[in-house]
């Protein structure tokens, strides 16, 4: 019997190694499906034979919010828990994100604080998507003062992560999701391929009356960036063009696009070798197309 009955773990990997067997046993003998993506990695092999009880899906790679929709679906819960393949629990954190969650009952979303690997914080707080916001992000205005929530309104500047609160969204690397939420809002909208799909989520809970919390009690160590690598720029830029034109409108989205190809030209300007090639990547992207091309 687990010891979370009402809970099923869900976990999208491609080429999860060296991280997935820290997530998986980390979830204990909690309900799990593993998603696979195409691993080549030797990923699909040590699910079957190191972890016979869980539930194995292979699948195409049509994006991290359709994996987790997939697994959503083979495992019903009260509460599920999705968590990437490079993060793990600590110990009691399933247990106090459920408590939580039991005592916030409007909670759709309740995310942990993370953590990195040396133990250190890892920012998960955000706060919706505006043009301003993207602003500080792109033009590094956000570094001239990190701390403040007028130059840093993306990432919450000034909150430490240190109490229990409502906030706009929190990072898709863990989160207890309450399924009757879902019941309103449906599952992950899979037009958003990788980036800005638990943002456009948890958005949408809230537009339909929900709240999403942060809970400073519950610890989970996030790698980042393991199974992409930063190889997904693209998709990044594309991610901001859809919540905008999602929840902004169509005119908001364009005026997205103008401003980050011209904060990606100067750090184009600004950067040699493969971060200056990325820059000049996202340039092409943008340029190539209007809006409504882009996102097609």
């Amino acid at each position: 019997m687990s010891e979370f009955p009402d809970v099923a773990a869900v976990v999208v990997t491609l080429n999860g190694l060296p991280w997935l067997p820290q997530c998986l046993d980390s979830l204990g003998d909690t309900p799990t499906v593993v998603v696979d993506h195409g691993s080549t990695d030797g990923t699909i092999e040590l699910v079957r034979d190191r972890y016979p009880h869980v539930t194995l899906i292979e699948q195409g790679n049509l994006g991290m919010g359709a994996g987790n929709n997939a697994g959503m679906r083979a495992l019903q819960g009260r509460y599920w828990f999705l968590v990437n393949s490079d993060a793990w629990l600590t110990p009691g954190a399933l247990a106090e994100l459920v408590a939580f969650a039991d005592t916030h009952p409007d909670a759709a979303v309740v995310g942990p604080r993370l953590l990195n690997t040396d133990g250190t914080l890892q920012k998960s707080v955000r706060a919706d998507p505006t043009l301003w916001g993207l602003a500080t992000e792109y033009f590094f205005l956000r570094k001239l003062a990190p701390n403040t929530r007028m130059l840093n309104p993306m990432y919450v500047g000034g909150f430490e992560h240190d109490e229990a609160r409502s906030v706009d969204w929190v990072s898709g690397a863990a989160l207890l999701v309450r399924s009757a939420a879902t019941a309103e809002t449906g599952l992950f909208d899979e037009a958003f391929f990788m980036f800005s799909e638990e943002s456009d989520w948890q958005r949408r809970f809230r537009d339909a009356g929900w709240t999403v919390w942060f809970d400073p009690n519950a610890d989970v160590v996030h790698v980042g960036g393991a199974s992409h690598g930063g190889k997904l720029y693209v998709e990044n830029l594309r991610g901001h063009l859809r919540w905008f034109a999602k929840h902004r409108g169509i005119r908001t989205a364009r005026r997205a696009q103008r401003l980050l190809v011209t904060a990606l030209r100067l750090r184009a300007i600004a950067y040699r070798g493969e971060r200056g090639a990325l820059y000049r990547d996202g340039v092409r992207f943008l340029s190539s197309g209007n809006v409504e091309s882009l996102l097609s």
